[in-house]
């Protein structure tokens, strides 16, 4: 009879997992996920599952990799109605099996490695994307996302400030004081002159306008991942280069390319890989997807 799988908590990943170890893994994934049958990686897509007449869902994301002999399955939950009650809104479970035995090897609470990977892979769009010399750090969203972002983003960079905005201020002024940043009342005051510009919030409509955004900064696009929401404006998406961790993912789920019908110059991978040409002179967005594949590099790190 088979052993038990490992359960592996939250607490352990924040304990174990280092930001800095975990970008140069996810490079690599993200590397290995754009160069196709080479690369050795196999993704279908995500499936959606909604809770019937409640606006809550279940994904289910799968992914393996033959050069990294590893195999994983991600299930997310959202359940929105729970926020006026005292169950928990989201859970995200990692199941990590060995593909030389087809046996489950360890079960993870994957919240907080959900929010390191999705950041990590920012880090590395940003690597690519960003300007070299980038001082200033904008985070549109101030929950956990936004958090790791910042602590990501500033293992690339050396910002000189911070600034922070959500939509009701007094969570902006939590955040700001939490990170020593600094809490703006508008998004358009804290996207003014920024290098870097994290979107990652729950809204359905754009946040971020073409006007507010100045030529060269670079975008990281983490919400809006349905085909009926947006961050991003559709002028912005339409002037800016648009890279994804997935552009087929991104081309069929991602409200911000879907309705600006915004073109996809390339997948984060490509560059890392050198066959798509990184513009940093110009106004660029990474739209993450938060694909399976970046989170089974993650898992597997330190399983």
């Amino acid at each position: 009879m088979p052993s038990l799988p490992k359960y592996i908590t939250s607490e352990c990943v924040r304990r174990v997992l280092k930001m800095e170890d975990l970008i140069p893994v996810v490079e690599t994934a993200m590397a290995n996920f754009s160069k196709g049958k080479e690369g050795g990686v196999v993704q279908p897509p995500r499936q959606f599952l909604p809770y019937q007449d409640n606006g809550g869902y279940l994904l289910l994301m799968a992914a393996s990799s033959n050069k990294d002999r590893a195999v994983s399955t991600k299930l997310v939950s959202r359940f929105f109605q729970n926020g006026d009650t005292d169950k928990v809104v989201r859970q995200d479970i990692v199941i990590y099996t060995d593909p030389t035995d087809g046996l489950i090897k360890a079960i993870m609470d994957a919240e907080d490695l959900s929010l390191m990977r999705t950041a990590a892979a920012s880090a590395v769009a940003s690597k690519f994307l960003a300007p070299k010399d980038s001082k200033i750090l904008c985070l549109l969203g101030c929950g956990g996302m936004a958090k790791a972002h910042h602590t990501a983003l500033n293992c690339i960079y050396d910002f000189k400030q911070t600034r922070v905005w959500s939509r009701t201020f007094a969570n902006a002024q939590r955040f700001a004081s939490e990170i020593k940043a600094e809490a703006c009342e508008s998004a358009e005051h804290a996207a003014k002159d920024a290098d870097v510009i994290v979107t990652a919030t729950w809204t359905t409509t754009p946040i971020l306008q073409y006007q507010w955004v100045k030529p060269g900064a670079h975008i990281n696009c983490i919400g809006a991942v349905r085909p009926n929401k947006q961050e991003l404006s559709t002028e912005l998406m339409q002037s800016a280069i648009v890279y994804a961790d997935s552009k087929a993912s991104a081309m069929a789920e991602s409200g911000d390319v879907i309705i600006s019908k915004a073109e996809i110059h390339g997948e984060i991978g490509d560059l890392v890989n050198g066959t798509v040409e990184a513009h940093r002179d110009k106004t660029t967005v990474f739209k993450s997807q938060c694909t399976a594949k970046i989170g089974r590099a993650s898992c597997r790190e330190r399983v």
